[in-house]
C-alpha cells in the first residue's frame, strides 16, 4: 500500500512538473515559418515578447528576430535601441502592423520626444532586410541591424505593444508591463538584464497626478456644485452652506497639489505637449482661486452689489465643474491606464449627474408645495375679507 502510495506521489510530481514546462514559453523551441535559424534567443520578461539574433563581427551586425504573441486584439508591435539612453526618448524604433487592408506594414520610426508619434522615418544607424509577418495571433519581425557603438555589442533596447484602429496606431498603456519593457542586452554574451521594477517615478508622478485631480477637480467640487444647488431646501437652513465651503475648499486645496505635480511632470518633461489639458488647467486653477477669494469678498444678502456677485459666483462655479469633468477625459485618454479607469470615472459622473436630477425632481416638489400651499392660505385670507360686512357703512 504504502509502495502503491509513493509510486502515486512519484507520477503526480513528474505530471506537474511536465504540464509546467510544456505550457512555458522557450524561444529556443520556437520553429520559425521560413525556417530562418538564429544563433542565440532571449525570452523577454514581459509583454509576451522573444528576440533571435545571429552577430556577425565583420560587419558589427545584427540578423534578428522579434516575437510578439497571443495577440488578441487590434495592436501594433515595436522593438528598439536606444543608442543615448534608457527610457523612450532617443529610441530608434522598428514598427509593425496590420492595416485595414490586411497588410502587415513594417518601417522604421526615430522618436526624439515624448509626444512623438510613430511616424516613418531614417535612424541613426543602418536597418536594411526589414520585413514583418502576422500569424497565429502573433507578429514577428525580422530585420539586419548594425549596431550603433563600433565598439561595444552591449545596446539599451525596447520592446513596446499599443491599441490599433484601422491604420492609426494609439499610445500604448502607461502602467503595469508597458512601462517594464526595457531592459540591456549584449549581443555577443547574449546576457540580458531588464527592467521590472514596476514602473519609473515619472510614470507613477503621473498616475499621482491624474488621481488627485480626478478627486478634486472631477469629483468634490461637482459634489460641492449639487449640495449648493439642491440642499438649501433642507433644514437647518445653514446646512448647505457649511456642507458646500468644506467640500468645495478641500477639493480646491487636493487640487492645488494635483496642480503642483503638474507642474513638476510638465518641468521634468520638457518633450511632453499636451496644450489641450495643459490650457484647461490653467483656466481651471484661475477660475478656482478666484472662487475661493470670492470667500472674502461676498457681499452681504441685502447689499445692492450681491445680485451681480451670486451671478458671477455661479457661473464661475458652473464652468468650473464642467471644465474639470472635461479636463478628466482628456488626462484619462493621455495616461491610457486601461478601460478599467474610465469606465469607474464615467460610473462617478453619470451617478453625480443622476442624484442631481433626483435631488432636482425633489426640491422642485418641495417648493412648487410651499407655494401652493401659501397661495392657498392667501386665498383663504381673501375669502375671509370678502366675507365681513363692510362696517364703514
Amino acid at each position: 500500500m504504502a509502495s502503491d502510495l509513493r509510486k502515486c506521489l512519484v507520477l503526480f510530481v513528474f505530471l506537474i512538473f511536465y504540464s509546467t514546462t510544456s505550457l512555458a514559453q522557450d524561444c529556443s523551441k520556437y520553429s520559425f515559418p521560413n525556417h530562418k535559424q538564429f544563433t542565440t534567443c532571449k525570452d523577454l520578461p514581459v509583454l509576451n515578447s522573444y528576440l533571435y539574433w545571429t552577430y556577425t563581427p565583420s560587419s558589427h551586425s545584427v540578423n534578428m528576430a522579434y516575437r510578439h504573441a497571443n495577440i488578441t486584439s487590434p495592436t501594433w508591435v515595436a522593438w528598439a535601441i536606444n543608442p543615448t539612453s534608457k527610457g523612450m526618448v532617443g529610441s530608434q524604433a522598428i514598427v509593425a502592423y496590420q492595416g485595414s487592408d490586411s497588410i502587415v506594414h513594417a518601417y522604421t520610426s526615430p522618436i526624439t520626444s515624448y509626444g512623438t508619434k510613430l511616424q516613418p522615418g531614417n535612424l541613426s544607424f543602418a536597418v536594411s532586410e526589414l520585413s514583418a509577418v502576422f500569424a497565429n495571433k502573433e507578429y514577428i519581425i525580422f530585420a539586419t541591424v548594425k549596431l550603433p557603438n563600433d565598439n561595444s555589442t552591449v545596446v539599451n533596447h525596447l520592446w513596446q505593444d499599443g491599441p490599433l484602429n484601422g491604420n492609426t496606431l494609439g499610445i500604448h498603456r502607461m502602467s503595469g508591463p508597458n512601462v517594464q519593457s526595457m531592459g540591456t542586452i549584449d549581443f555577443v554574451s547574449g546576457k540580458v538584464v531588464a527592467t521590472t521594477s514596476g514602473g519609473s517615478s515619472r510614470v507613477k508622478g503621473r498616475m499621482v497626478h491624474g488621481v488627485v485631480n480626478a478627486v478634486s477637480w472631477g469629483i468634490m467640487l461637482p459634489l460641492g456644485t449639487i449640495i449648493a444647488r439642491h440642499m438649501k431646501v433642507v433644514r437647518p437652513k445653514a446646512l448647505w452652506f457649511y456642507l458646500h465651503i468644506i467640500c468645495q475648499c478641500l477639493g480646491y486645496v487636493i487640487g492645488v497639489y494635483g496642480w503642483a505635480t503638474g507642474l513638476k511632470l510638465g518641468s521634468d518633461s520638457s518633450g511632453v505637449q499636451h496644450n489641450p489639458h495643459r490650457n484647461i488647467g490653467i483656466v481651471l486653477f484661475s477660475l478656482g482661486t478666484l472662487q475661493v477669494l470670492a470667500l472674502g469678498l461676498r457681499p452681504k444678502p441685502d447689499h445692492k452689489y450681491r445680485i451681480y456677485w451670486n451671478i458671477y459666483h455661479t457661473l464661475c462655479g458652473y464652468t468650473v465643474v464642467i471644465l474639470g469633468v472635461i479636463n478628466v477625459f482628456k488626462g484619462i485618454e493621455i495616461l491610457n491606464p486601461g478601460k478599467e479607469w474610465k469606465n469607474a470615472y464615467i460610473g462617478v459622473v453619470s451617478t453625480l449627474a443622476a442624484t442631481a436630477l433626483v435631488l432636482e425632481v425633489l426640491k422642485w416638489s418641495i417648493v412648487m408645495k410651499e407655494r401652493r400651499s401659501t397661495t392657498d392660505s392667501h386665498i383663504k385670507v381673501d375669502e375671509h375679507e370678502v366675507a365681513k360686512p363692510d362696517e364703514r357703512v
